[in-house]
Formats: C-alpha cells, structure tokens, sequence
C-alpha cells in the first residue's frame, strides 16, 4: 500500500502536467507549420512569425495593450499604495469602513459588471460634459485602473502590516517630517509589495479581455480582444506564432525572476 502510493501520486502529476502543458506545447508546435493547418503538421516553417511581425494591426494592438498596461499599473500602484496606507496606518477614521469596501469590491464583482459600469459611466459623462469623445486608450486605461487598484491596496496593505511600525513612529519621535518617513523608512521596506503589485496589475491588464471589449472603440482593440476577434473565425498559424512569443516571454521573465531569488538567497547582502 505504501510503495503503491508513491506511483499512484507520480502518475496522477503526470497527467495533471500533461492536461495542463500539451495544449501549449501543441501551439508552439503549429506556430512552425509549414501550411495554414492547425491540426495536420506538413512541415517546418518560419513564414507564420515573418507574417506575424508584418501585421500592422497585431503590432499597434500589441503596443497600444503595453502602453495602456504600463499607465494602468503606475496609476494603480500610486493609487493603491494611498488607499492602503490610510488602512494600514491611520487607524478608525470616518468612512473608513467605505473605503476598505470600495478597495475590495472588484475582487468579487464580475468582469462583466465591471465593463457595462464603465460603459455606463462614460456614456453619462458624455452627455454631460461632452467628454470622452468616443472610447479609446483613456477609456480603457481608466477602467483597468479601477480593476487593479483593489490587487495593489490588497498587496500594499499586507505589507504595511506586516512591516514594524515603531521604525517609522521613532523617526517621527526625533523630528523627522511625515513625507520624509514614508520616503526614507516606509517605501524600502515595502518596496517588494509595490513591485509585486505593479506586476499583478500589469498582468491584468495586459489579460483584460472582458473590460476592454466595453470600454474600447474603432481603432484602439487591444491585443486580447483583437485574438479574440480573429480566433472567432479560426485559429490561424499567426495566432500560434504570436502566443508562442508571448509563452516565450513569460518563461524568460519568470526563470529571470527565479534566478534572482535563488541568487538573493544564496548570496544575501
């Protein structure tokens, strides 16, 4: 019973790796054949990325989907990084109960939900105030602002009290003014929430599909509805070629990251 279990456990990962990684693996397999076949294999090839990197649209989506995952982020982690101070730090105060209500709704709420209010609310503003002028890179990047700032205050906010409090307490003891103590003392010992929630909101909303689709206009599809949009009349090999740059780029940046805490660990400082 004991030796079977070992086996039993050693094929049941197996499988569960399999279910997970095959599929990928059958992507970046397609992503080099030679004909428009995603499911029969007639040869190597490298036309589908010369193609790929040719395509206007799939780079402008692509670069509009970075530059507005960029904005989205920062904006966040500035905004996030407030909200959870004000939790964190400043104790019972009113609308205290609002605000940490506000800065996890998102979390549960559906992307679906999220989308039509944003909709809503830029539709209204337009009657009223005559702006925004259609939907765009404003309209989505407000938007994806609004989903990831409730991960970063969440990030940020776990930091924070995790962090020891009489540093900052003892630095105000001996004259030094608030926004100094945030910038010497509490920023470097949060700094790896920060990071860690810039690149969780970044991840969201480079993956948004759900929001952007609601917020977006003619001409500014990013990257995720414009595959959505074309995987609707058929996975093509430009769309194997494309996920395999983007499988790609998550495997260097994650063994990049790997490789930076093995070190840290090895050689700590």
């Amino acid at each position: 019973m004991t030796k079977s279990r070992p086996f039993f456990l050693y094929t049941l990962m197996v499988f569960g790796y399999a279910f997970l990684y095959l599929p990928i693996a059958s992507v970046v397999a397609f992503s080099f054949n030679e004909t428009r076949s995603v499911s029969l294999w007639k040869g190597f090839s490298l036309q589908w990325y010369s193609r790929l990197l040719d395509n206007s649209q799939v780079l402008d989506a692509a670069q509009l989907s970075l530059l507005i995952a960029a904005i989205a982020s920062t904006l966040a982690v500035i905004i996030g990084t407030m909200a959870a101070l004000a939790l964190a730090r400043f104790g019972r105060f009113k609308g205290r109960g609002l605000l940490s209500m506000l800065s996890s709704a998102p979390l549960v709420m559906p992307d679906v939900m999220l989308g039509i209010s944003a909709l809503f609310l830029f539709i209204t503003l337009q009657q009223l105030i005559g702006w925004p002028h259609g939907r765009g890179m404003d309209t989505i990047t407000i938007a994806h602002v609004t989903l990831c700032v409730c991960y970063v205050t969440v990030v940020v906010r776990s930091r924070l009290v995790q962090t020891d409090h009489s540093l900052e307490e003892a630095a105000m003891d001996l004259g030094a003014r608030p926004w100094k103590v945030f910038f010497l003392i509490t920023l470097p010992m949060i700094w790896p929430a920060l990071v860690a929630g810039w690149l969780l909101a970044f991840t969201l909303s480079l993956d948004d599909v759900v929001i952007a689709s609601f917020t977006s206009g003619p001409g500014t599809s990013t990257l995720p509805v414009l595959i959505l949009s074309k995987v609707r009349f058929g996975v093509t090999p430009e769309i194997n070629a494309l996920a395999t740059l983007i499988i790609v780029a998550v495997c260097i940046g994650v063994s990049l990251a790997g490789w930076l805490m093995h070190r840290s660990r090895v050689n700590p400082r």
